[in-house]
């Protein structure tokens, strides 16, 4: 077996399983955050659930660590309350990012399962462990019961061949790697990384590369743990009697990707698309108006000794803002010890309390219109870390632009570079494809369509990060595809029973269950796309909103065709007549759909 399924297997009592086989996975850790902590508690006290094992569980405020915005104070209120209620353990503002958090007091050790309401909670692959981001109804039926369903994905294996040029950081590693896949060319898949390089690298490094899986399409992107992770585990886990896990020597793998680390160079994502990455030459000398360095990407204790090497004796160029954000206190702790804040506050920037800062639309990090910012972060959707325009880069790469005021590496600092004041035009990257109920509800349904000839629609299209405090399901439907272009005016064309048609990887992005229910809430018949985002597909399918699976789009289906699908055969019946193929459902997703949703 493959490293996954090893621990899969182990977590789900069986001796082997293979992939696409769904099984119910024991979930060693549990946690909410306030971004989605409150819906997990009202999910919980709606069906008079309670909490199978308090001990496991957790909450983690990393969104909004200051507490700043009206709503995040109620909802992590109401997450402190529900703690209290249940004897469950609270990581509160003071704390920082879940996820590292997760790894540096032992919730999670190699081997072990964890999930969150974070779409990063894959991270976790760095120490080789299980991490996976899920909806509210998933963390409140693992608050619950202490298991989710999961589905076995196939796995892929990377070979990263020969050693990068000195001075190239893990991020540019990472975004190497990006190039190739584009948004979707690990879709559905959990990736394990091997070679020399990743021997070496360190667990700074394995996070880094692990937290961009999620911008890949991967389920995960797991390292086998070195002796330095299995050490570094030993001191912290939780529960002390765990054994690393491996990958068999003849793991059957759906294929292997190699990369010549040789060819590696400084890289940065243009903005709009993480996988939209071109070597740092291609936009060299754009003019940067803020920078912000952390997130769970790059804010460890390293990354940020690698921005003060760069900062150190200098100052940020003149009207430039220079953001600072460690990922947990404990790194917070050590950055001021070792003198690193001297540094910064000398070269100009603000240092924050650790927490997500920008990536969660909660703290610093923030852009306005126009704004041109360069981020260590792993996203820079559209509209993501504000209303400008957001480039991804290593920490290296980041401070020397802010001391510049235009994007360059540390060597060029002081060269005469002719500066960009535009943005260059650029398109995305292309992507390389990868391979019993109560009641029983209509299998078969008609509805009229809307054509959305778009691939990689993200969380953010579909439903804004500035309205992530909603609640109430009434509330969300006015917002569907309020950040896609073109179809902000959606909700009031669409009639219930509507069906979208769409193509591939929808719902890539956060774990935020609004761009679910968003079409719920305006009736939506169902949604067909070529793929879909892997934590939306399941939050989808655990809130009983039908959808479907099938390359449709590439026919010649306009919008206000009347189509009829057949969840259960998996066909879709044209006007004309003709049939269309279609992925039929799983027995779970039909038992999951008529219940009403996971919870029931």
């Amino acid at each position: 077996m493959t490293l996954i399924e090893k621990i899969i297997a182990a977590r789900s009592g069986k001796d082997n399983v293979n992939p696409g086989e769904i099984v119910s996975l024991c979930i060693d850790s549990r946690a909410a955050r306030d971004f989605g902590g409150a819906n997990v508690v009202k999910q919980l006290e709606e069906k008079g659930l309670g909490v199978e094992d308090p001990s496991k569980t957790c909450f983690t405020f990393d969104c909004n660590p200051t507490g700043s915005d009206q709503k995040y104070a109620e909802n992590q209120h109401k997450c402190r309350l529900f703690a209290r209620r249940h004897g469950i353990k609270v990581y509160d503002i003071n704390s920082g990012i879940g996820t590292h958090l997760a790894v540096d007091n032992g919730l999670a050790w190699p081997g072990s399962t964890f999930v969150s309401t974070d779409s990063h909670a894959n991270i976790l692959g760095a120490i080789g462990a299980f991490g996976q981001g899920m909806g509210d109804m998933d963390i409140a039926s693992a608050f619950a019961y202490g298991k989710v369903w999961f589905k076995v994905p196939g796995s892929v294996k990377i070979v990263l061949k020969a050693m990068p040029p000195e001075g190239t950081e893990p991020k540019d590693v990472a975004l190497f790697m990006m190039k190739k896949y584009g948004a979707n060319g690990l879709l559905g898949f959990s990736a394990e990384v091997y070679g020399e390089y990743a021997d070496k690298l360190s667990l700074n490094g394995r996070i880094t590369i692990s937290s961009l899986a999620t911008e890949m399409g991967a389920i995960i992107i797991l390292f086998p743990p070195s002796k330095e992770i299995v050490e570094y585990s030993k001191t912290r886990a939780r529960d002390k009697n765990w054994q690393p896990v491996f990958a068999d020597d003849n793991a059957a793998y759906e294929r292997t990707d190699e990369f010549d680390l040789s060819k590696v160079s400084p890289m940065v994502s243009r903005p709009g698309h993480p996988e939209d990455t071109v070597p740092i030459e291609e936009v060299l000398g754009t003019k940067v108006d803020s920078v912000f360095i952390g997130s769970c990407t790059n804010g460890r204790i390293e990354d940020l000794r690698e921005a003060a090497e760069v900062l150190k004796g200098r100052k940020v160029a003149e009207g430039l803002v220079l953001k600072i954000v460690p990922s947990t206190d404990e790194v917070w702790k050590k950055a001021m010890d070792e003198g690193l804040f001297e540094i910064f506050k000398k070269a100009g920037a603000l240092v924050s309390n650790a927490g997500c800062a920008g990536c969660a639309a909660g703290q610093v990090g923030q852009n306005g219109p126009d704004e041109v910012t360069v981020s260590t972060g792993n996203r820079n959707f559209s509209g993501k870390q504000g209303k400008g325009e957001v480039y991804l880069a290593g920490p290296k790469v980041a401070a020397a632009s802010a001391v510049a005021g235009f994007i360059t590496d540390p060597k060029r600092m002081n060269d005469k570079i002719g500066i960009k004041s535009k943005t260059p035009a650029h398109k995305p990257a292309a992507a390389s494809t990868g391979k019993s109920a109560a009641s029983q509800k209509p299998l078969k349904i008609k509805g009229r369509v809307w054509v959305v000839r778009k691939d990689n629609i993200d969380t953010d299209m579909i439903f804004h990060n500035r309205h992530l405090a909603i609640t109430k399901l009434e509330e969300m439907g006015p917002h569907a595809f309020g950040n896609l272009e073109g179809w902000e005016d959606f909700p009031k064309k669409a009639k219930p029973g509507d069906i979208v048609v769409t193509g591939e990887n929808f719902g890539a992005g956060s774990s935020r269950q609004q761009a679910v229910d968003c079409f719920k809430a305006l009736g939506a018949g169902a949604i067909v796309a070529k793929s879909y985002g892997a934590i939306y597909e399941r939050n989808a399918i655990n809130a009983g909103l039908p959808i479907v699976v099938s390359g449709i789009i590439d026919t010649d289906i306009k919008d206000g065709e009347e189509i009829e699908l057949d969840f259960a055969a998996g066909t879709i019946k044209r006007a004309d007549g003709t049939i269309v193929k279609a992925t039929p459902w799983a027995p779970v997703q039909v038992e999951i759909y008529n219940r009403g949703g996971l919870l029931g």
